[in-house]
């Protein structure tokens, strides 16, 4: 599933395309995703000005001038793709005249697919159907049930090791568990938890409760660090996962310990340790890895 490095991603290449513009073609090609449209969906779209485009956890809000919000989400398999629009230089080529007659070129797995008033046109595919969206009343995102239970960004102010620690306290789960519990930091998946534990040096099998002090403090640098560099990197791209551009994210190549079961730990060669190896173990139904050497 895609972690908040790649939504945020997805998020910086709709902003161009979106904010600003008028939508002026929503078509639908099924009624449903993970669940169905909210009634109206397309026509509460159609003819809308977007106002803003931003990213809440792994959730994408692209607010409208009505005072609605059009969420989405990506779940395993889906992605946006862009091409832009006059205002970003393009001209339509045969295949952008094909979309405008009736989308004919639509693929099989393109179920939303939406025209700016500039000829911009955005598509969200999705294989599985694992993704969905829904609209948000005016002023209701706080009281969204998609939204309400989430805790801070972690790349906010609001995430500090004195509030992690707290957030913590008296939690007897493994402190893996802990950062995947979306009320305690919201948009930190699997990938980003593993690769922020080692860096901090962490085990994740440690208690929960246990995180304060100096392990807090390094525990919240790793995660800023490590989905810092990750969006810079655009993301990890892991099966379905590109950009809105369709090119790939490229931050697997640099990670640690993710998906690196039985290779050396960069730290303990540094360390001149050779008999180390990455380990791989599974907590809550996923799989985990990290090094035992290194992390405590």
């Amino acid at each position: 599933m895609p972690e908040l490095p790649e939504v945020e991603t997805v998020v910086r290449g709709l902003r161009p395309a979106l904010e600003g513009k008028r939508l002026t073609r929503v078509e639908l090609r099924r009624p449903d995703l993970r669940f169905p449209f909210p009634e109206g969906f397309a026509e509460r779209l159609r003819g809308r000005t977007v106002t803003e485009v931003v990213r809440r956890a792994k959730y994408i809000l692209i607010r409208l001038d009505s005072g609605e919000t059009w969420l989405a989400h990506l779940g395993m398999s889906g992605r946006f793709t862009v091409t832009p629009g006059r205002s970003e230089g393009a001209t339509a080529s045969a295949g952008q005249a094909g979309h405008n007659s009736g989308w004919a070129l639509a693929e099989k797995h393109d179920h939303v697919l939406v025209e700016a008033e500039d000829g911009g046109r955005i598509i969200y595919n999705d294989t599985r159907r694992f993704g969905f969206m829904d609209l948000i009343a005016p002023g209701g995102e706080a009281d969204s049930p998609h939204l309400r239970a989430l805790g801070p960004e972690p790349l906010s102010a609001d995430f500090t090791p004195e509030y992690l620690a707290g957030a913590l306290r008296g939690k007897r789960t493994p402190i893996k568990a802990a950062l995947l519990d979306q009320r305690v930091v919201a948009g930190i998946g699997n990938i980003y938890a593993c690769e922020a534990l080692w860096r901090a040096g962490i085990s994740p099998r440690r208690s929960a409760h246990t995180i304060a002090g100096g392990r807090a403090e390094r525990l919240v640098g790793a995660v800023c660090d490590v989905l810092t560099e990750a969006i810079e990197a655009g993301g990890s791209s892991l099966r379905d996962y590109v950009q809105t551009d369709g090119e790939l994210g490229y931050f697997q190549h640099r990670w640690a310990v993710y998906d690196q079961a039985g290779e050396t730990c960069a730290k303990c060669v540094e360390a001149g340790i050779e008999d180390c190896r990455i380990s791989r173990i599974v907590q809550s139904g996923r799989s985990t890895f990290y090094c035992s050497r290194q992390q405590r």
